[in-house]
């Protein structure tokens, strides 16, 4: 797929496909005859059936799970909005190949294929207080790789990214996008003091002023003040969408990068599920605007599709159980009265 300019996305995401109802429904039934009271596990009931109607089939597999981690730098960086320099990206890149990241651990564990794309690392994108962070074409490149990266036979996505100063990327798309000015939004990401928090939220705030007149526009607006990282989540959350693949987000700024795309259509993010949410401030109440009821809350705020990642074990617990358990009949045990 080619998106030759911005509003072809809108336009696409007019058309996604629903998911096999058909299927959903006999995963569905599969839980009543299982060998337990009905709904007595919980979302991991919920969780098998979401997987069902995605994947197509009543038992649904997680044979080959992938998880895409992106990585970008921002010009808003240079305004000390993050307890760490800029070439921390660059070095965090660095370790995940070497497989010392949080993330490669995980992902071992979890049975994943991680792939981690830095885009244009060298090239941060323009301080977005005074100028569009990215133009239109800059953000369908990254949009298109993000796209590209999904492995059209994956049973699962995971999606997380890497970049210095993207939290205060992540609460400018928020306020833009929900409203609220930059106070909601704005955490201490990677641990910044009062006067760090006050330089992000001043930052946000002047952003908003610069471009408040295309603000009603999503895809505008996650050029104008998004970045490099957070288009490409969106680009393979749409693709994945496309190709009826499950998707975990991961925390604060891989959900923000969705945010776009739930604005152009309201079911845009049914394929996907939040890992968890985040212990930074404004993650939760996005989740609660996007609809999304998080997988696990364990004040995790590292990024890098971590929460994501952990919540794949739920999911192989949910499908261990819905695919392995015995039927009433099959054990010979009595049902219900």
């Amino acid at each position: 797929m080619q998106f030759s300019k911005l509003d072809d996305i809108g336009a696409f995401c007019r058309g996604l496909p629903k998911g096999d109802s058909q299927a959903a429904d006999a995963a569905a039934a599969r839980q009543h005859v299982l060998t337990k009271p009905p709904g007595s596990l919980g979302r991991l009931e919920e969780l098998a059936i979401w997987l069902a109607r995605w994947q197509g089939r009543d038992k649904p597999r997680l044979d080959r799970v992938a998880i895409n981690v992106f990585a970008g730098n921002h010009g808003i960086a240079a305004r000390a909005v993050s307890a760490y320099p800029a070439e921390v990206t660059a070095q965090m890149v660095a370790n995940f190949s070497a497989g010392g990241a949080a993330i490669n651990q995980v992902a071992k564990l979890a049975g994943a294929e991680l792939t981690v794309e830095a885009i244009e690392l060298d090239r941060p994108t323009c301080d977005f207080t005074a100028a569009a962070a990215m133009d239109a074409d800059e953000f369908l490149r990254a949009f298109h790789l993000g796209f590209r990266s999904v492995p059209a036979d994956c049973d699962l996505l995971a999606v997380g990214e890497m970049g210095i100063a993207n939290t205060t990327v992540a609460a400018a798309l928020c306020a833009a996008l929900l409203g609220d000015g930059a106070a909601r939004w704005t955490g201490r990401g990677t641990g910044v003091d009062d006067e760090g928090l006050a330089r992000k939220r001043a930052t946000i705030e002047a952003a908003l002023a610069f471009h408040r007149d295309i603000l009603a526009d999503p895809l505008r607006a996650a050029a104008s003040i998004g970045g490099r990282e957070l288009a490409a989540i969106a680009g393979s959350v749409l693709a994945a969408r496309s190709r009826c693949i499950p998707v975990l987000l991961d925390g604060f700024v891989a959900t923000a990068a969705v945010l776009p795309l739930a604005r152009l259509a309201s079911d845009a993010l049914d394929h996907c599920r939040a890992g968890h949410v985040s212990a930074e401030a404004g993650h939760r109440a996005l989740l609660q605007a996007l609809n999304l009821d998080p997988l696990l809350d364990l004040g995790m705020r590292l990024g890098e599709a971590s929460g994501a990642a952990t919540a794949i074990l739920l999911l192989r617990t949910a499908l261990a159980c819905h695919n392995g358990m015995a039927t009433f009949t099959e054990a010979g045990v009595s049902g219900r009265a």
